[in-house]
């Protein structure tokens, strides 16, 4: 008999790449996006350069934001004991 603890630990582990990707293509679709033009033209917000306020300034907040709605509502708390006879303690 599989332990439930398992099914529950490889989902959020899934949760968690999905995250890592949504960060990944986020900061480089901005970065390479509008950085990828001659810094001359840059413009500017709140004194950054465009892509990095993007990239790196929302894209933070933006990640903060979703570990923070996927911890509250998709993670479950999972006791780590078991009793002697390898059953969950409730």
């Amino acid at each position: 008999m599989k332990d439930n603890r398992f099914k529950i630990a490889h989902k959020e582990a899934k949760i968690g790449i999905i995250l890592v990707l949504i960060n990944f293509i986020w900061w480089f679709s901005f970065a390479y996006g509008f950085g990828s033009g001659d810094p001359l033209e840059y413009r500017y917000i709140l004194g950054f350069p465009e892509w990095f306020f993007y990239s790196c300034v929302i894209g933070f907040l933006l990640m903060v934001l979703l570990v923070y709605i996927v911890v509250t509502f998709l993670f479950k708390e999972v006791p780590f004991e078991q009793d002697e006879d390898g059953r969950e303690n409730s």
